[in-house]
C-alpha cells in the first residue's frame, strides 16, 4: 500500500480572514489513521497546535483555541482550517499523520506548509442599487450599499455631488438609506473605502 500526504509548500493567508493549510491523502484499504498532529514553528516559539487520537480532538496551543478546526467527516482531508488570521500567524506548519496496518506497525509522513500573512489594500469599491433601480417615486424607499474587498476592517463614507463641484460628506458606513425619497434626493452619490 502506498501512502503520501499533499499539500502546498507555500500558502498566503489575508490578515483577519481565513485561510485553509491542505494536507490530504487517498485513503488505502487495511490502514487506519491513528494520529493526526500539526504542528507550528514560528516567531513565538514552536509548539503542536492541533492533535486528533483515540479519545478525540485536542487544541492544545491557547492561542489558537477556538480559531481552528479540521474536517470530521472526510476521510483522508486532514487540512487545517484557521478563522481570524493574526501576523503573528506566519511561520512553518507541519502536518503529520501516523497509520497502523493489519500486521500492527505504525507508518508516519509528515509534509511543511509555509504561511505567510500579508494585508490586501482595499479595492475600488463598487455601488448597489435597490431591486427597483436608481430611478424612483418620490415617498419611495430605497438604499444604495457599498462594496470593497481587501483586509478588513474596511470603512466607507458617502458623499453627494455638491454645487461646483465640490463633495458633501453624508455618512460613514457601507449603507446609505432613504425611508422616503424627496426630489431634491436627486443627484450624484459616491462611496469611498479605505483600510490599514
Amino acid at each position: 500500500a502506498f501512502l503520501d500526504l499533499h499539500g502546498p509548500s507555500e500558502i498566503k493567508g489575508v490578515w483577519k480572514k481565513s485561510i485553509t493549510l491542505p494536507c490530504a491523502y487517498v485513503p488505502v484499504e487495511n490502514l487506519v489513521q491513528q494520529t493526526l498532529a500539526w504542528t507550528v514553528a514560528h516567531d513565538k516559539g514552536s509548539g503542536t497546535i492541533f492533535r486528533r487520537d483515540d479519545s478525540g480532538d485536542h487544541v492544545l496551543l491557547s492561542e489558537y483555541r477556538g480559531r481552528v478546526s479540521i474536517p470530521k467527516d472526510a476521510p483522508g482531508n486532514v487540512s487545517l482550517l484557521i478563522l481570524s488570521l493574526e501576523i503573528s500567524d506566519r511561520g512553518t506548519y507541519t502536518c503529520q499523520v501516523t497509520w497502523r496496518d493489519s500486521n500492527n506497525s505504525l507508518i508516519a509522513k509528515e509534509i511543511t506548509t509555509r504561511l505567510e500573512v500579508v494585508k490586501v489594500a482595499a479595492t475600488k469599491p463598487v455601488i448597489r442599487g435597490g431591486e427597483r433601480g436608481l430611478a424612483l417615486p418620490a415617498g419611495a424607499s430605497t438604499s444604495l450599499s457599498c462594496e470593497a474587498g481587501g483586509s478588513p476592517p474596511i470603512s466607507y463614507r458617502w458623499f453627494r455631488s455638491g454645487p461646483a463641484g465640490r463633495a458633501e460628506l453624508l455618512s460613514s458606513g457601507a449603507e446609505l438609506a432613504w425611508p422616503s425619497l424627496r426630489p431634491s434626493d436627486s443627484g450624484t452619490y459616491f462611496c469611498e473605502a479605505r483600510n490599514r
